[in-house]
């Protein structure tokens, strides 16, 4: 279900998590291992209550909304290799995007007031609040440096993600390598060895038309 007109070239109906070599494995292979188990697993805790609420309440995955024709910003800093899900697949499961709040505003500040009391107060009002906070990050200027990334448009799920394998609604991976993952799934069905992802391939450094093209079974 799209939720916005394809002539809104500065929206998008997807969300894309990147994966990054890891652990002495490349981001090629950790987004083939997700793949494979069907999880995304949230490793790091997030948002604005990350070193205040309890670790494990603000683990997150964390994706981003950029169109895909614009995505290559953000593939030069997070890497080459993603995987893509429509926003209604996370809504449905509780994720949703993140609120950025200037770290000095008004309501900065009040979230800070509020998590004072989520601290020190009724343990239901603070299980609430800490539902909230990893969906709200504050950029500023900290004591190690500048903190600004709401050019990545951010959203997030808390907790590990698991999906089927017609769930994922692209994958992005460098055009040179889209043969390969081919016949790697294909293996994997023939063989019974694991799941085969059938949905499209985008290389992030393609342009709209050829994203546009693709997604809509043009190409393959």
């Amino acid at each position: 279900m799209k939720r916005y007109s394809t002539a809104w070239h500065d929206m998008s109906d997807y969300v894309v998590h990147f994966t990054r070599d890891y652990h002495g494995r490349s981001a090629y292979d950790n987004m083939l291992g997700i793949l494979s188990a069907g999880m995304l697993r949230a490793g790091n805790a997030f948002g604005i209550a990350r070193q205040r609420a309890p670790y494990a309440s603000q683990r997150a995955v964390c994706f981003s909304e950029i169109p895909m024709h614009l995505v290559s910003r953000l593939a030069a800093r997070r890497g080459e290799y993603g995987i893509g899900f429509t926003k209604v697949f996370l809504l449905e499961r509780g994720g949703g995007p993140v609120w950025y709040v200037e770290r000095d505003g008004r309501a900065a500040k009040a979230l800070g007031r509020l998590m004072a009391f989520a601290q020190s107060g009724d343990p239901a009002v603070a299980a609430s609040m800490w539902t909230i906070t990893p969906f709200v990050d504050a950029p500023g200027d900290y004591a190690n440096g500048t903190y600004r990334f709401e050019w990545e448009r951010e959203w997030r799920h808390v907790g590990d993600l698991s999906f089927s394998v017609t769930d994922p609604a692209f994958l992005v991976i460098p055009e040179r390598l889209h043969g390969a993952a081919r016949v790697f799934f294909g293996n994997a069905r023939a063989e019974n060895t694991g799941p085969c992802y059938e949905c499209p391939f985008l290389d992030p450094r393609w342009d709209r038309d050829r994203i546009s093209a693709t997604m809509d079974g043009e190409q393959s």
